[in-house]
């Protein structure tokens, strides 16, 4: 089904990136340290900054407060991307990295069902999230890459919130599933009333997962029919 024909479907599936649907070999961090370092002259200027799970804006953010710069101006945030996108397409060359376990079964499982649609609900930045999807060919899955992204607010709630608005109206409806491997994930699905999948394919285990509140957890996604199910409701 087509973003076009979402606020029809009976079920909206957003996805988290990193760690969830693949890994990219550090290549996010590296293009995040390149750019910051091209605009300002400062070396590993992430070295203090805790990536999992968040926004890219509230990590541009943190960075940049804690090296006294002018980062909370949305036309600073605008020309780091810039610089970020263009580093991040070389450093996505560089280094190795993967599709996660089952991920590509489960994208294609999802998509064959008339009643679902896919949409991203990541911290990443759209056009960051939109050259690691193409690197590991599943783009296609989200044609126009649709959701909500790193941009539109440093919150990961309110990312989800946009998220939703966009794909599926006030969400009055459907049934809206985030899937993602932190615990930020699963809060922000709980606080928008969506239903939390999460995946212990990053640095969060499956009780740690869980006990966030989410819905139905996973070690990884190679059993996609208890995925499905758990999409579905009929699954923990």
């Amino acid at each position: 089904m087509s973003v076009n024909g979402a606020r029809g479907a009976r079920t909206v599936v957003l996805w988290d990136i990193d760690n969830t649907l693949l890994y990219t070999g550090g290549a996010g961090a590296l293009g995040m340290t390149r750019a910051f370092h091209d605009l300002y002259g400062i070396a590993d200027g992430f070295a203090a900054v805790e990536f999992s799970g968040r926004t890219d804006t509230a990590i541009f953010r943190d960075a940049a407060r804690a090296h006294g710069l002018p980062g909370a101006e949305d036309g600073e945030l605008a020309r780091f991307i810039d610089h970020y996108v263009d580093h991040l397409g070389r450093a996505l060359r560089e280094v190795r990295g993967s599709l996660m376990p089952g991920v590509g079964e489960a994208l294609a499982a999802l998509a064959a069902q008339d009643d679902v649609v896919q949409a991203l609900g990541t911290g990443n930045f759209r056009q960051g999230a939109a050259l690691k999807l193409a690197h590991y060919g599943i783009d296609g899955f989200f044609p126009g890459t649709p959701g909500g992204f790193g941009e539109d607010d440093e919150a990961r709630e309110q990312v989800i919130r946009v998220a939703i608005e966009r794909v599926a109206g006030n969400g009055a409806g459907a049934r809206v599933v985030v899937i993602g491997d932190t615990p930020h994930d699963i809060t922000a699905a709980k606080a928008n009333g969506a239903v939390a999948i999460g995946v212990a394919s990053g640095r969060n285990g499956v009780d740690e997962l869980a006990g966030f509140g989410a819905d139905a957890v996973f070690e990884d996604l190679r059993d996609t029919r208890r995925l499905l199910a758990a999409v579905r409701g009929a699954a923990r």
